[in-house]
């Protein structure tokens, strides 16, 4: 099932104090607001999509606990985007001190803030359209690396800011080049 778009802009622009207590009254709805403020009902993910997150984000946190250079984030932190989307990647990451520049406030609501690194991890329901228009939208807001995994087609397409998307066919593993240092994400267990 992919996201249901509502348009209640004619009704109502709702701010981001709106956007934000709307998402924290209605918890067992995942809510992506886009630039021109629509609204996104994301649906719940699968069991297998469910896993393969799972073990990306494990990755990432032991890797991060080691390096200590930054924040991870999992898929439930929504980031308002500098063009005023507020998005929810499966795994973000932000240099520790861009985190620690922002206020205790900014940083537990939806912090302001585009990562330097995302991930979305397609689900069989996703667009694969969609999702490529939502990872060129974080590289207009400054991402500075960003994977789209496509289990089903067993491709990987690399965001890098300043370059074109580079697709990879099921490469074994990925480097977080200058972005994550010393990072690299093992995909025998995404191909399975």
């Amino acid at each position: 099932m992919t996201a249901i778009t509502v348009n209640l802009n004619s009704l109502i622009q709702l701010t981001d104090n709106e956007f934000y207590h709307l998402c924290r009254e209605n918890p067992d709805i995942k809510f992506e607001r886009t630039a021109d403020g629509k609204l996104l009902i994301m649906p719940p993910t699968g069991g297998e999509t469910g896993k393969r997150n799972i073990e990306i984000a494990a990755d990432f946190v032991i890797w991060n606990r080691q390096i200590k250079l930054g924040v991870c984030f999992d898929s439930s932190t929504c980031f308002k985007l500098p063009n005023g989307a507020n998005r929810s990647p499966d795994v973000a990451w932000i240099k520790k001190a861009r985190w620690d520049a922002l206020t205790p406030e900014e940083q537990a609501k939806f912090p302001p803030i585009a990562p330097d690194f995302v991930l979305e991890l397609m689900s069989p329901s996703d667009s694969l359209s969609e999702m490529q228009i939502k990872m060129q939208e974080y590289l207009d807001n400054q991402v500075k690396l960003g994977w789209l995994i496509n289990p089903q087609m067993r491709q990987v397409e690399i965001y890098r800011l300043g370059k074109p998307v580079e697709i990879l066919t099921s490469p074994q593993e990925l480097s977080g080049e200058n972005v994550l240092p010393g990072f690299i994400l093992n995909l025998q267990l995404i191909w399975g």
